[in-house]
């Protein structure tokens, strides 16, 4: 009787979790905090949605461009801002008369402008070293600012990756495997792609794989994969990149897909960024959404608590 009764409360809180998949990623990291609840008279709200930025205009039409007007749309309230991180494209564009402000630059106008409450949002792929760098940015700047809040990566919990297997599942070709590329990182953070590549399988989804243009999973170890399938010679690739840039137009459309070819793999090649899916950009409006209603705990509060519970 007892194992019945843990089975029953295992399979409720398993069904509660469904219903309520916004809140899949607040266990021990976050508590329920309302951002406008914390204004009072003469306050102002923003939100900041920082890119990694890209120099080719046709892909961040699609991706950059799209998922900003659906997140002015998504928070009328919030007066809208953008800012890039890459250096190197902004620089880039700047020589072309297009002037794009980074994260400390955009957050210092925003002080200037009388915002107190700020809501950052990325559209990083992963938690990596782009992440790290935007909290940095971000501890830089808090003190000017009442409340600021960052909202997660498009892969963050496990709920995440679920949702993003969904939506690509949808690209996949029959008697094709696909293939998606993503940027990779140096630091272990490229373990995430690694998961994904599980989660696909765990899905149901043995169609797909993984790899990296700089880090793990490789491309040999992606062939491993697809090499157990012997009777499909068809690849399909497809980037797992925010924007279809000079990684996917080079790398992926240019040096992997040769090197496919010449293993004696037909390869086609689906050049579209992930910013310009729908169910892409609605999950990272979600995770805004969801940093409006909770703060992260802080780490040394956290420890203190537990500690004082042992006590």
């Amino acid at each position: 009787m007892m194992k019945l009764k843990k089975l029953l409360i295992v399979c409720v809180t398993a069904a509660t979790s469904l219903l309520h998949p916004a809140y899949a990623h607040t266990e021990g990291n976050y508590v329920p905090s309302n951002l406008f609840e914390t204004m009072q008279a003469g306050d102002k709200a923003a939100l900041l949605l920082v890119h990694f930025g890209t120099t080719h205009d046709d892909t961040r039409a699609l991706t950059i461009d799209a998922i900003n007007e659906k997140a002015r749309a998504a928070f009328p309230e919030l007066e809208f801002r953008e800012a890039y991180t890459s250096r190197i494209v902004m620089n880039r564009l700047t020589k072309r008369g297009v002037y794009k402000k980074n994260p400390v630059e955009a957050l210092a106008q925003l002080k200037a402008d009388g915002y107190t409450h700020i809501l950052v949002q990325s559209t990083n792929i992963i938690d990596g070293i782009e992440m790290e760098s935007l909290r940095k940015d971000i501890t830089l700047m808090k003190d000017l600012f009442k409340d600021i809040r960052l909202g997660t990566p498009l892969l963050y919990a496990p709920d995440d990756y679920r949702k993003v297997v969904s939506i690509l599942a949808e690209k996949g070709k029959e008697k094709t495997i696909t293939l998606l590329v993503g940027h990779g990182t140096y630091t272990p953070a490229t373990a995430q792609y690694a998961m994904l590549d599980y989660m696909l399988e765990a899905e149901g989804h043995p169609e797909f794989a993984v790899t990296t243009v700089e880090g793990y999973p490789t491309l040999d170890d992606a062939l491993r994969k697809i090499c157990e399938q012997k009777k499909i010679k068809q690849i399909q690739l497809l980037p797992f990149m925010f924007v279809a840039g000079d990684h996917a137009k080079n790398d992926i459309a240019g040096d992997i897909k040769t090197e496919l070819e010449s293993q004696g793999y037909q390869v086609s090649v689906l050049l579209e960024g992930l910013g310009q899916n729908p169910g892409i950009q609605d999950i990272f409006i979600e995770h805004a959404k969801f940093m409006t209603q909770h703060k992260l705990i802080d780490i040394s509060d956290k420890k203190k608590a537990y500690a004082a519970d042992k006590e």
